[in-house]
């Protein structure tokens, strides 16, 4: 489920081309999640990267994440104070 939430993702990126000849891609719904290439090709994988990075930080702290595409992690994200009291 998460592979399919992290594609999604990614399908709704947006790329620009910079004045420079280089790359800049966000995915608008998750908040801060950036990333700059020289080609698009790594420009993708950086904000794949970045987009990995951002969830594991997300779902570690219990915050909510975005629903795309009608995909929702939230429902089974225990929060960090429901993780540690189950332990």
């Amino acid at each position: 489920m998460l592979i399919e939430y992290i594609n999604k993702a990614m399908a709704s990126a947006i790329y620009d081309k910079l004045e420079d000849g280089t790359y800049f891609g966000k995915i608008p719904k998750c908040e801060g999640v950036i990333a700059f290439g020289k080609t698009l090709y790594e420009c993708q994988n950086s904000l794949r990267s970045v987009l990995e990075g951002w969830l594991m930080v997300k779902i570690r702290h219990g915050d909510s994440l975005p629903i795309i595409d009608s995909l929702d992690l939230n429902k089974g994200i225990p929060s960090l104070k429901e993780a540690v009291s189950r332990g």
